[in-house]
């Protein structure tokens, strides 16, 4: 009973009392003192020496200046918090930035933010280079409508109307702009048309039929009716095949039939094992 007294005396409860009182001096002094960091940081962070003066664009030279520069300051203006400029040189929104630029200008490929003299913001970007086009699901369409992929098959601008053989061109399956050539091996498909144009053909465009045969015309040249094409199945061994064709070439009589009687060609047919078939019109 004396022990409870003790326990519940008016002195004891007077030291918890000053206890809570400090315990909570402590939590409303260091709340006081986030709140005095944080909108001294806010004001910090609207100083001019440390916020993006100017905007600089380099790398490109189809997309417009101007227009990268004018979403770049749509992406840094504004506050976060209502208090953090966007424009501060420590905290602009680098991902977002780059995401938006990457989503409204599909040509370019990559992009590289840095800060220079503590206000520049300079942005540098890397363009798709247009190596081929992509016209649509079958060839030899009266109005072609072509697409340009870079060498990654990634499908982008719109290109412009060419006469003659200015760009390979593909061929196939429907598919939107904005994506990749749809044919996963299509880095084969590019190596077995450069193996094609090392042993002195001319390949200029290549098909891929509903079946999954590949078809490669060559170029018509001067003289002939129509273009000649390579035949060959989609999951072949590309490489194979390709030295079972150059082989070929080297033998007669292929090889007198190409240096005499090439605007004849048809077709020239690898889909048969390592057996190479040939047919020049009479």
């Amino acid at each position: 009973m004396q022990k409870r007294n003790v326990l519940n005396s008016p002195r004891l409860t007077e030291l918890k009392k000053r206890r809570r009182k400090a315990v909570l001096n402590k939590i409303l002094l260091s709340l006081l003192g986030l709140v005095i960091v944080f909108f001294l940081f806010a004001y910090l962070s609207r100083l001019k020496n440390l916020n993006i003066a100017e905007i600089q664009v380099m790398g490109n030279e189809i997309v417009d200046t101007g227009e990268i520069q004018a979403t770049v300051e749509g992406e840094v203006a504004g506050k976060y918090l209502w208090l953090f400029p966007k424009g501060n040189i420590l905290i602009y929104p680098q991902d977002s930035i780059k995401s938006t630029l990457l989503d409204k200008f599909k040509r370019i490929k990559k992009i590289d933010l840095s800060i220079e003299d503590n206000k520049t913001l300079i942005i540098n970007v890397t363009e798709r280079v247009a190596k081929y086009t992509w016209c649509g699901d079958a060839p030899f369409q009266i109005e072609e409508k072509c697409h340009f992929l870079d060498e990654d098959g990634y499908i982008f601008d719109e290109a412009p109307y060419f006469s003659g053989e200015v760009y390979f061109k593909f061929f196939g399956q429907p598919v939107s702009v904005h994506n990749y050539f749809p044919e996963q091996n299509f880095n084969q498909l590019v190596s077995f048309i450069d193996m094609l144009v090392e042993m002195k053909l001319k390949p200029v465009s290549l098909y891929i039929t509903l079946n999954k045969d590949a078809e490669i015309f060559l170029s018509k040249g001067n003289t002939a009716k129509t273009e000649p094409k390579i035949i060959f199945k989609l999951d072949a061994d590309l490489e194979n095949i390709g030295s079972n064709l150059k082989t070929a070439l080297n033998t007669e009589p292929l090889k007198s039939d190409m240096n005499k009687r090439y605007s004849m060609l048809e077709y020239i047919d690898l889909r048969f094992g390592n057996k190479v078939y040939n047919k020049f019109s009479k």
